[in-house]
């Protein structure tokens, strides 16, 4: 007797999936004359594979773009050991903090990726928090402003007040040079003023705002130490800025701070002793 809905199986008859043989009687198929079967042909028509190779490519080479030049760098601990003296940052500064550093939000690909009119530029300090990059312009030293309870060189109000009207607020690029014991980027800084591409710590050294860089470790002038150097000499030729002073009077940023370094020691031992 034949149950509904099935098949009655027999000697040269249909399994259930209705194949002719009997499973126990299928040959196998070698890895060999599986490929020898593969119908090749279909792989040498270039309109079968370029495509995919050409999706592939693009998809990988715009991830690396994407990496590399358009991800934004939000503050000195994102940047990759390999951009130091290789990369710069194109960005806004947000903020100045002195006559010789201030804070940069970067802005990968400029008005071209849409900074400024697709993509919005914070403002408040909020906003701000924990997304910019420190940097300190390599090459110079500015006098020092009135902080940790220390007095103010002279013309240190002169120097932040500049800086600030030069760059605050103005897309700059920074080459990269190192990160120092600060935190900051060392950097040379570049600004567009009229048209014409200026590097910032060169027109505070022609000011006389700025002494060239004397600390005997980490110095860094980007390869534009002559330059700079001939910078301060004619400012100080022409007493412009910090060197209009009587000379056996004047005080670099570097002695200030050895001094006030030493103050601060024997103020120390001062208070230690019994």
């Amino acid at each position: 007797m034949v149950w509904p809905f099935t098949s009655a199986s027999g000697k040269g008859g249909k399994d259930d999936v209705g194949n002719n043989e009997e499973p126990s009687r299928r040959q196998p198929v070698s890895w060999s004359d599986s490929l020898n079967g593969t119908d090749w042909q279909h792989y040498k028509d270039p309109r079968n594979w370029v495509p995919t190779l050409l999706l592939t490519t693009t998809v990988l080479v715009s991830v690396q773009i994407y990496r590399s030049y358009l991800r934004r760098i939000p503050g000195t601990v994102h940047i990759q050991p390999k951009f130091f003296r290789k990369r710069s940052l194109f960005g806004r500064v947000t903020s100045v903090g002195d006559g010789d550093n201030f804070h940069l939000y970067h802005t990968p690909g400029g008005r071209l990726a849409g900074w400024g009119w697709l993509r919005r530029v914070p403002i408040k300090r909020a906003e701000l928090k924990n997304k910019t990059i420190p940097i300190r312009i390599a090459g110079v030293d500015a006098p020092e402003g009135a902080h940790f309870g220390r007095p103010a060189q002279p013309f240190s109000t002169d120097a932040l007040a500049w800086l600030s009207s030069y760059i605050l607020g103005r897309r700059v690029r920074a080459k990269l040079h190192r990160r120092d014991q600060y935190d900051r980027v060392v950097a040379t800084v570049f600004v567009r003023r009229f048209l014409f591409r200026r590097d910032v710590g060169l027109e505070m050294l022609k000011r006389g705002l700025a002494t060239t860089y004397e600390a005997k470790t980490g110095v860094e002038f980007g390869g534009l130490e002559e330059k700079y150097r001939a910078a301060e000499k004619t400012a100080k030729a022409q007493k412009r800025g910090i060197w209009g002073g009587k000379p056996e009077l004047f005080e670099s940023p570097r002695e200030y701070k050895i001094r006030m370094n030493l103050d601060d020691s024997q103020t120390d031992n001062v208070n230690v002793k019994p």
